[in-house]
């Protein structure tokens, strides 16, 4: 008997151990969906995108205009003009630039022309080549410039300008070294006039050995310059140099033509005038050729090795082309 309820108490306490089991088995089927609906439905981590690079935007530099350049204006007493009709100024010639010659080693001497009127006068630089090269470079701009403005030019009136009347020394350097033509000479001491073939070196320029030239216009670049003014009707002219003696007038002693353009230059440039006196004697110059040939000329030496001056030019050429 005692066997039998021990037997029974077994068998009750595996039921109850069969039935806790079971349980414990759906509980734990039941939660598993819970899990992966929990997985589902929580929501995603936040992302932050990494932050892009800051990029400044470009802007363009600011661009400076041009200084204001002055206007033309009359500032010297005009001669009575002659009665022509001359074409429109304002008309470009085809034929610019006019080759009038050839320097030693070849290469062209160029002559720009502005103007179609009777009354002609002559801008000439680049006598000195590379060593007063800034000359050419107002050249330049004078020329750019009136390329622009063909309604400067009065109509009675037309202007030429040489823009390197040494080629060979502006390719040569732009130092003491360029300053010579292709022959070592000096072509502002080679024209038939008070002409030296050597002068004293005191108070002039003595950086290197130079000559006046075999002979009076001994270089072609001479001659062409003396073939063309002859062949013209020029009444006055300027030649650039640098740097920074004055105004020369041209004539030994000076004619009162080139006297008076002088003065009429001095007016508008700060340019010294009466010039700086370094106590050289000039020979075989350029200026004093044509005042012994009926052209007001001038020497007007830049402030610098460097600078053009524009601005003050700008108000030389409105002398210039007024001037009678």
């Amino acid at each position: 008997m005692v066997i039998g309820l021990w037997g029974l108490a077994q068998l009750a306490g595996l039921a109850l151990i069969g039935l806790l089991s079971f349980q414990s088995r759906q509980w734990a089927g039941m939660s598993a969906p819970l899990e992966a609906a929990s997985d589902e439905t929580s929501p995603a981590p936040t992302l932050t995108p990494s932050a892009k690079p800051s990029v400044t935007p470009y802007v363009s530099p600011a661009v400076t205009a041009a200084p204001h350049l002055p206007t033309l204006t009359t500032t010297a007493t005009r001669r009575p003009r002659p009665t022509a009709s001359p074409a429109p100024s304002a008309t470009p010639l085809p034929d610019n630039p006019l080759v009038i010659g050839h320097s030693v080693a070849g290469r062209p001497l160029e002559v720009y022309r502005f103007g179609q009127g009777p009354i002609e006068h002559m801008i000439i630089v680049g006598i000195h080549g590379g060593y007063e090269w800034n000359t050419i470079a107002l050249a330049d701009e004078l020329i750019a410039y009136l390329d622009e403005h063909h309604e400067l030019i009065p109509p009675d009136v037309t202007l030429f300008i040489l823009r390197s009347l040494n080629p060979d020394g502006e390719a040569r350097a732009r130092t003491v070294d360029g300053r010579v033509n292709e022959n070592g000479v000096d072509l502002n001491r080679n024209w038939p006039a008070l002409w030296q073939a050597d002068w004293p070196r005191d108070g002039c320029w003595r950086y290197r050995p130079t000559t006046g030239g075999a002979s009076p216009a001994s270089e072609p670049e001479t001659r062409a310059l003396i073939d063309f003014l002859l062949d013209s009707r020029v009444t006055a002219l300027i030649n650039y140099h640098s740097a920074a003696l004055g105004i020369f007038p041209g004539g030994q002693p000076p004619d009162p033509d080139s006297l008076r353009l002088a003065e009429a230059v001095a007016a508008v440039s700060d340019y010294p005038y009466p010039p700086i006196d370094t106590g050289c004697q000039f020979t075989g110059q350029l200026i004093d050729w044509a005042s012994a040939h009926g052209i007001a000329a001038l020497d007007i030496e830049l402030t610098n090795h460097h600078d053009t001056d524009f601005d003050q030019n700008l108000a030389i050429l409105s002398v210039l082309l007024n001037w009678g």
